[in-house]
């Protein structure tokens, strides 16, 4: 006998069904979807991978993770081979552009309080890691998405090579100008539904250009022999940038060059939101910051030219740093991770580390879901997990905007950096704080805590996907449970 859920679909009777597990659609290869495929892969959840790049570039520079990732990696088998990819990072070294250090933040005692250190790795190097895990045949390439469309009985996506993809459930993890969140958010608006702050354009205040070196020979760059990742920012004197240099286990130097932007700059970036600077534009910038002095750790005075010249032109780019958390992630059968629902300035290095605690948190909770899962089920588990995951989303969001602020150019970030030296403890807290939530997936053996600091509470450690005889009744609140 077939009931009816609160949102007037028919409830299957599941005692007459053959067990089905939802299947699920990621939308996006980036860090967050690719993290989630990687559980999903431990699961008997059926899933696939789209993504609209047909090829994956080694673009961007380096990516911080901090101790709050390493019970993830440690589930999945993979945190010996990260450790060998990554460089221990736990100091920071802010200097003048006369080369001299201004203060450093100390962050060596992230052992002792979470059980494993903080690292920087080279993002193609994550990437690579990340895609092992996962069959190629999960994952297609060249998809770019058209329109979606969601309802009691499943969602289909429409592509733009003319294929539809048919599941269960559609994640969007493509990213800050995520086509699954605009498309969410259109019929969201159509229907009365979606709030104001969400119906704005994503807010950006800074402009930024990164890139990787080739390998170099540390006579030529002596701090790539030092054993641990060298992390060194410039505050620009008298001029509207920082920089900042880091040390890979690779023998390559990660770079990045911020542009904080006023009224005008801001105007001349705008038309550029959603797509990519061209070559030109890139190297438009290129020329205009060449002259930045670098530490190198030699005698020999080094300038950001150097490593613009040491870095093949296909791996600079420009980007835009937008910063936002949004009020919506999820409606019906759709929910958001990763930058598609917040996207964080990268001063605080917590982009990558929040994708994946969404992902982890949301595998959790859609592997609890039972067996032919109706919409309000799912909408049930999708709150859950933002229930979770905002307030910490908001810290990480508070957090990047205040590291940001520590390096910008102005009179107020001034006195900010006269604080940190004053008192480094504080941005020590900032930069230390995130590492209290340590999820973990429910479906894998857990890991001990060896940390003298306690990892935060996780609800959805304990969802647990409901057995036959428990799920062939009423179904309206299974998920209140999780």
């Amino acid at each position: 006998m077939n009931n009816t859920d609160p949102l007037g679909y028919l409830v299957p009777d599941r005692r007459l069904m053959h067990n089905k597990r939802p299947r699920v659609i990621i939308v996006g290869a980036g860090l967050g979807g690719l993290t989630l495929a990687m559980l999903l892969e431990k699961t008997d959840i059926p899933y696939e991978v789209i993504e609209r790049a047909p090829v994956f570039k080694p673009l961007g520079a380096g990516i911080a993770l901090s101790p709050s990732t390493a019970p993830l990696f440690m589930q999945c088998q993979i945190y010996d081979e990260f450790v060998s990819l990554a460089k221990r990072a736990e100091i920071i070294q802010v200097v003048n552009e006369d080369r001299e250090t201004e203060y450093c933040i100390n962050l060596t005692n992230m052992e002792e309080l979470f059980g494993a250190g903080g690292y920087l790795i080279s993002r193609p190097m994550l990437y690579d890691l990340l895609l092992r895990q996962i069959p190629q045949e999960r994952i297609q390439l060249g998809k770019k998405v058209l329109s979606m469309h969601q309802g009691g009985n499943g969602v289909l996506v429409r592509c733009s090579d003319g294929s539809v993809i048919n599941g269960d459930i559609l994640i969007g993890a493509d990213g800050a100008y995520s086509a699954v969140r605009q498309g969410l958010f259109r019929d969201m608006k159509k229907r009365g539904k979606l709030p104001p702050s969400d119906d704005t354009p994503l807010p950006f205040s800074t402009v930024c250009l990164v890139g990787q070196t080739v390998p170099l020979d540390p006579a030529e760059f002596p701090l790539l022999g030092e054993e641990r990742c060298q992390f060194v920012s410039c505050i620009g004197r008298k001029k509207r940038y920082s920089w900042t240099v880091l040390t890979t286990k690779q023998s390559t130097v990660l770079w990045r060059v911020i542009l904080y932007l006023d009224n005008k700059t801001k105007r001349d970036n705008d038309p550029f939101r959603n797509s990519e600077w061209g070559p030109e534009v890139v190297e438009v910038m290129c020329d205009q910051v060449r002259e930045f002095p670098i530490v190198s750790g030699g005698t020999t005075p080094l300038t950001m030219g150097h490593l613009i010249n040491w870095t093949p032109k296909e791996f600079i780019s420009k980007v835009m740093l937008e910063e936002k958390v949004f009020e919506t992630w999820h409606d019906c059968r759709t929910v958001l991770i990763g930058d598609a629902c917040h996207k964080f300035n990268p001063a605080g290095g917590l982009g990558a580390t929040n994708a994946m605690h969404d992902a982890i948190v949301l595998a959790n909770l859609i592997n609890a879901l039972p067996d032919h899962p109706i919409a309000s089920e799912i909408e049930n588990a999708f709150q859950a997990y933002k229930d979770e995951r905002i307030s910490w989303a908001k810290e990480a969001y508070n957090s990047s905007k205040a590291l940001r602020d520590m390096t910008a150019t102005s009179y107020k970030a001034k006195m900010i950096r006269l604080g940190v030296k004053m008192m480094p403890g504080w941005a020590e807290r900032k930069l230390l704080t995130p590492s209290e939530n340590r999820p973990q997936c429910n479906f894998l053996p857990l890991i001990t805590n060896t940390g003298s600091s306690p990892p935060a509470a996780q609800p959805s450690l304990f969802a647990k996907r409901p057995q036959p005889d428990e799920d062939c009744g009423d179904t309206h609140d299974s998920a209140a449970a999780i």
